[in-house]
This record gives structure tokens, C-alpha cells and sequence, in this order.
């Protein structure tokens, strides 16, 4: 069999999963298109295997190797996109990832206002602790000035 043949399929099929990935805006067929990608990739390593005819077959070895790798990242991908669309019940990859950078955006609003109100926390204790320091003076100001008028009315008896 020629080589041609099986190159050009794989290059279709890999060209479609480009486009599937590039274009798609729902995580399912960008999944689908990654896997498309990947058996075109599956197809190309067979087909070289085959016409390079080696006695170990390498390229179906390597072939099998990719196709447990593929069924583990279609799990790990579908088990995030279920996670996806029960949180935010959809599962349009743009809306998603506006949704992220809200939530970012809100995150750092959130720590802004927590840092100002632990900066307005502290002028209050600070000025709280300035007047107890200014009325203490006060008072010990005071205290004196009470002790001297006492001792000038007793000395003057």
C-alpha cells in the first residue's frame, strides 16, 4: 500500500481537529477535536510503521501507548467539563473563562476592601490609643495641679 494514502487521511483528520479546536466554543467538541488530533497522529505512526516494516513494530507500540494517554485525558477532560457545567451550568469555553476572570476581578476587589477596612481598623486603634494617651496626660496634668493647690491651702494655714 502506498504511504500517500493514509498520510493525506491523517492530515484531513488532523486539520479537522485543528479546526474543531480553534473554532468550537463548546468544551465537548474541543475535546473531540484534541482526540481527532491525537488519531491522526495514531494514524501516521501506523502507517510509517507499516511501510518501514521494522520487526519490533515501534510504531504500533508507540500507537498503543498514545491511545491509553488519549483515553485518560478524555476521562480527566469530561470529569472537568461535568464539574464545569454543574457549577456554572454551561459549558461554552469563552463564557467559562469570562466567568473565571470575574471571578478573579471580584477576588481582587474583595482583598482591596479587606485591606482597607484592616487599614481603617488600625487608624481607629491608633487614634483611640492617642486620646487614651492625651487624657491621661490630662489627667496626670491634673492630679498635679490638684496636689499643688493642696499643698499651697495647707501651707498657707
Amino acid at each position: 500500500m502506498p504511504l500517500l494514502f493514509p498520510l493525506v487521511v491523517a492530515a484531513l483528520l488532523f486539520a479537522i481537529g485543528v479546526y474543531a479546536v480553534l473554532v468550537r466554543r463548546n468544551a465537548i467538541l474541543v475535546l473531540m477535536g484534541v482526540e481527532l488530533m491525537l488519531n491522526a497522529v495514531n494514524l501516521n505512526l501506523v502507517a510509517f510503521d507499516a511501510w518501514h516494516a521494522d520487526a519490533l513494530h515501534g510504531g504500533q507500540i508507540l500507537t498503543l501507548f498514545v491511545i491509553t494517554i488519549a483515553a485518560a485525558e478524555i476521562g480527566l477532560g469530561l470529569a472537568i467539563v461535568l464539574l464545569v457545567f454543574r457549577t456554572r451550568r454551561q459549558v461554552d469555553v469563552d463564557a467559562v473563562r469570562e466567568l473565571a476572570d470575574r471571578d478573579q476581578a471580584d477576588e481582587r476587589i474583595a482583598e482591596a476592601e479587606r485591606a482597607e477596612a484592616a487599614e481603617r481598623d488600625e487608624l481607629a486603634e491608633r487614634a483611640e490609643a492617642g486620646l487614651a494617651q492625651t487624657a491621661d496626660a490630662e489627667r496626670g496634668e491634673g492630679a498635679e495641679a490638684a496636689e499643688q493647690r493642696t499643698a499651697t491651702a495647707e501651707a498657707g494655714r
